[in-house]
């Protein structure tokens, strides 16, 4: 038996595997594909996703492959430009094709140890005291001690376990798909100028991952297909650019084609008992603002070290259900967004209304920054009571005397920064390091960061952080009592 089976190889299933893998826990990724797809629906990470794979010593890997960019848009298609102090020390996104993020993603999972199998569909799942059950499409079964669905917005484990999954229908539908195209390239450009001054649900972007003369194609479509499984015929791609902007560029040669709606649904639960959903299995909705890829990967870093501390037999009451606590809020949050992006995207003169009314407000700098804050998630606080302003909040990579904060957060361990110097975490080293350094940018004497980054305690009573490490790193190992030595390690 093994200790987790994680259901989709995507990016959330791929980062889950990683942060697991990180923390010594068996894992197995069930992908039901045989081969990498070569679809890239998502095209990019946001500003606290680039925090991520920073804060996991990725980052290199992912600048080598992308491009950073700095564009408004974000929201409702509406152009500003990008906000001063934004409070990141990566003010950008990466263009990012799904392709490559999940490759760099898989080849860091399986670096650390993670089993991949494809070609494994799962299409059983039931579960006791002890733990799961997976059965295969192949007849074979696997058990784990725990399952995490990742495996999309028809994901197999949520319909397995019942969860509702509340929320709207697609009313609208959109087709999207990398092709060629004979028009030439200056007519094209101005073509998509002219459309886009009404119908921001149209465009041919040109040179796709940089494939001279590939274009990325959205269209509106006619209606809402009855099998949306099925993925859009070339000629209904022509069909609709005729329609919408009168040619169809001379369009051929697709290399994939997709459609996707504007539905809108969320689970009810994130976790029934020792099986959990995380990205699309937990959310749809609309790609306005590009936030799914990067909603499910910051699922996965939330989960993961919880997931663990439930494993090794040391995770506090309450902790592996902190997940459903702290990310159900967030996913409801960008389910709200993408809703009113939408809206402003419409073509009817509310709409239109609505969104030159955005535009001015967005003039504002402090709007402009709250809303990009709010795509790009670089503003996400979670509720852990009472306390110090920080508390929640994940700390940006400030930097020290000796380096930058996100440095000393590739092993996915807690963390005590400490400025005084007078602290300690003797109790939990195994689980906490301790950094004694100090930052121009902090005006707080110590700081307990989660393994994802997030404050869990700020201040410098010894008393206080003694009563907050248990909360998130369970008890004390055996034999180091926390009334223990007060001095600091190093």
């Amino acid at each position: 038996m093994t200790d987790v089976i994680v259901v989709g190889g995507g990016p959330t299933g791929l980062m889950l595997a990683g942060e697991l893998r990180l923390a010594g826990v068996e894992v197995v990724v069930l992908e039901r594909l045989a081969e990498p797809s070569s679809q890239s629906r998502g095209r990019g990470l946001h500003a606290r996703s680039v925090e991520v794979m920073d804060q996991r010593g990725l980052l290199g890997r992912f600048l080598a492959e992308s491009e950073k960019f700095q564009v408004g848009g974000l929201f409702g298609g509406i152009m500003k430009p990008w906000p001063d102090r934004l409070d990141t020390a990566h003010p950008y996104g990466l263009a990012t094709p799904q392709a490559v993020t999940e490759r760099l993603l898989e080849a860091w999972a399986r670096e650390l140890g993670a089993e991949i199998r494809r070609g494994q569909e799962v299409v059983a799942l039931t579960q006791d005291a002890d733990g799961v059950t997976v059965g295969l499409a192949d007849g074979a079964e696997l058990r784990a001690g725990y399952v995490v669905g990742c495996d999309g917005g028809r994901s197999t484990v949520r319909g397995l376990l019942g969860v509702g999954f509340p929320g709207e229908p697609a009313t609208v539908e959109t087709l999207l798909g990398d092709m060629e195209a004979t028009e030439d390239p200056a007519t094209i450009a101005a073509v998509v100028e002219e459309v886009r001054k009404t119908q921001l649900r149209f465009g041919l972007a040109p040179d796709v991952d940089g494939q001279k003369g590939l274009y990325r194609v959205i269209v509106p479509a006619d209606g809402v297909a009855e099998d949306r499984s099925a993925p859009p015929t070339l000629d209904e791609f022509r069909q609709q650019l005729r329609a919408v902007a009168g040619t169809d560029f001379g369009v051929h040669s697709p290399r994939w084609l997709s459609r996707f709606g504007n539905a809108t649904r969320q689970a009810e639960r994130y976790r029934v008992g020792r099986v959990l959903l995380a990205g699309d299995a937990a959310h749809i909705h609309p790609p306005a603002g590009g936030q799914g890829l990067n909603l499910g990967v910051q699922d996965a870093f939330n989960l993961g070290w919880k997931l663990a501390a439930e494993v090794h037999g040391r995770a506090p009451d309450g902790l592996l259900d902190s997940y459903h606590a702290e990310r159900h809020p967030v996913g409801a949050r960008v389910l709200a967004t993408t809703r009113a992006a939408m809206t402003l995207l419409g073509t009817d003169p509310g709409a239109t209304a609505l969104r030159e009314l955005f535009s001015r407000l967005m003039d504002f700098e402090e709007v402009n920054r709250h809303i990009t804050g709010m795509i790009t998630a670089v503003d996400l606080r979670y509720d852990l009571g009472e306390g110090h302003e920080l508390l929640g909040r994940r700390l940006r990579d400030v930097q020290l005397k000796q380096g930058r904060l996100y440095e000393h957060l590739h092993h996915a361990r807690g963390l005590l920064l400490d400025q005084t110097g007078r602290l300690s975490v003797e109790g939990w080293a195994d689980r906490v390091d301790h950094l004694v350094d100090v930052s121009d940018e902090l005006d707080v004497p110590a700081v307990l960061l989660r393994p994802d980054g997030h404050v869990a305690w700020a201040g410098e009573s010894q008393e206080e952080l003694l009563a907050h490490l248990p909360r998130w790193f369970g008890v004390t190992a055996p034999g180091t009592p926390p009334s223990a030595s007060h001095s600091p390690s190093r």
